[in-house]
């Protein structure tokens, strides 16, 4: 493979890890808001579960009292909706993770195969400059002793 759709290789390897771990960040980012509107949630819950526990010790109609009942069940859906919505994002973000970690690993296989091919070329090149300069040092050496 010529070394130009080598560097192709890496130079597309490395645009996929690069998508992959924005992918992953936003859904870190949605993750994180995700837990923030659940405790947002939750602390609105325990206000309201504290407004009816204060309402019903001073008096509170049946009415009322179903209203707030029904409306705190409400919230319990929400929030168990909120902790599936997590368990999703924690899900697709271990997809991605293993992703991620596909697409480092091929990057980092294109650029081992390079760095091999790199030295490799290095190598034939110092052992063409160590022949050239044998030849060179038997000739000079040839009319050295021949030149007599």
């Amino acid at each position: 493979m010529p070394n130009s759709s080598m560097k192709t290789l890496i130079a597309l390897a490395q645009e996929d890890l690069d998508k992959q771990t924005q992918h992953i960040q936003r859904q870190n980012t949605d993750k994180t808001n995700a837990q923030h509107q659940l405790v947002a949630l939750q602390q609105y819950r325990e206000d309201y579960s504290n407004r009816l526990l204060q309402s019903s010790q001073t008096g509170v109609s049946v009415a009322n009292y179903h209203n707030f009942y029904r409306f705190i069940g409400t919230l319990d859906q929400a929030i168990s909706q909120q902790n599936s919505l997590i368990a999703q994002l924690d899900a697709k973000i271990m997809t991605q993770q293993q992703h991620w970690l596909a697409a480092k690993q091929r990057l980092t296989a294109y650029q081992t195969l390079q760095e091999r091919r790199d030295s490799e070329q290095a190598q034939r090149i110092l052992r063409q400059e160590q022949r050239q300069n044998d030849e060179i040092s038997a000739a000079m050496h040839y009319r050295l002793h021949h030149s007599n």
